[in-house]
């Protein structure tokens, strides 16, 4: 029999215990902390995501169940479920948040050369979207909803190449996506990739446009506009259209004076049209539809989370 460490133990050496205790001693997560350390909560919350506990219960059941092999795992003692649950609650949540981001930024180089990422190009590339879900009200009367319906919306913001997270907003359910667009960070030359329900000229023009980052996002269908010019397009590829255009609507010529594209493309395996925006006028209209496709990333990860879940 195998006695050596187990695969959860072998997991957890690779997380950079400096850096954690960095993070744990910037917010005194460890201030008057006798038992149950910020390292031992991390420790058990990441034991309960990876073999899918559901509850607390069920937290404390699992690790009663292999209490005899906990220490070899690097947890002392089985923990009981108000133990986690005060933590949970009492515990600042910033000192896991700024961890989060020591790891996503050891994991995003390993992806630089992501295989799936069907595009030669070295830019950067992220899609935005958002995932409801649903909550009892009575337990949680904060998040809002509609129809005496609770839940939250979790913004995500994701990098393409490797489908890694890079920065998640959670709101009560009744706030619209748009208004996330203000807390998104935005690299100078990077692509944000976006479904029309955040098109607000306003906040695409400030917010990317002038910060000098790409957006490709669907047009919405009563968008007024002028053409500038067109140029030639291969419809044999799905390309119907790449027109340089002008926003004539009074609100929005004002909130986005500019010019950008407009590029329409044809799906032929399922003959839909759709009809993108950016303010790339470099790459080629084809590369700018298969940019949008590479979106469908985004909700792949959230069915797989909500999986979990």
């Amino acid at each position: 029999m195998y006695t050596g460490k187990t695969v959860f133990a072998q997991l957890m050496m690779f997380m950079p215990e400096y850096e954690f205790q960095k993070c744990v001693d910037h917010y005194r997560g460890d201030y008057r902390v006798k038992k149950f350390s910020c390292r031992e909560h991390f420790l058990v919350m990441s034991f309960a995501q990876l073999t899918g506990r559901e509850s607390l219960r069920d937290i404390e059941n699992c690790l009663t169940a292999f209490s005899n092999k906990l220490y070899h795992s690097g947890i002392k003692q089985p923990i009981s479920k108000s133990t986690l649950a005060d933590a949970n609650e009492k515990r600042d949540w910033r000192i896991y948040a700024d961890f989060a981001q020591v790891l996503i930024k050891k994991a995003r180089p390993l992806y630089f050369d992501d295989k799936e990422f069907r595009l030669d190009l070295d830019n950067m590339f992220y899609a935005f979207d958002s995932t409801t879900i649903d909550l009892c009200l009575s337990l949680y009367p904060w998040a809002k909803f509609h129809h005496q319906k609770g839940a939250v919306k979790m913004h995500t913001l994701l990098d393409l190449r490797g489908s890694i997270p890079i920065f998640v907003d959670i709101t009560e359910g009744a706030v619209h996506d748009i208004n996330s667009l203000d807390k998104m960070p935005v690299e100078p030359g990077s692509y944000y990739i976006m479904d029309k329900g955040y098109v607000d000229f306003h906040r695409l023009y400030t917010l990317l446009h002038q910060c000098r980052a790409f957006y490709v996002s669907r047009a919405k269908d009563n968008i007024r506009y002028e053409a500038i010019s067109s140029s030639g397009v291969d419809k044999t590829s799905g390309i119907i259209s790449d027109q340089l255009v002008r926003l004539t609507g009074y609100k929005s010529s004002k909130s986005y004076p500019e010019e950008f594209r407009l590029v329409v493309y044809e799906d032929f395996a399922t003959s839909v049209v759709y009809t993108f925006m950016t303010n790339d006028l470099s790459l080629p209209a084809l590369t700018i539809a298969e940019l949008y496709r590479e979106r469908w990333k985004i909700e792949l990860f959230f069915y797989a989370k909500l999986m979990i879940m």
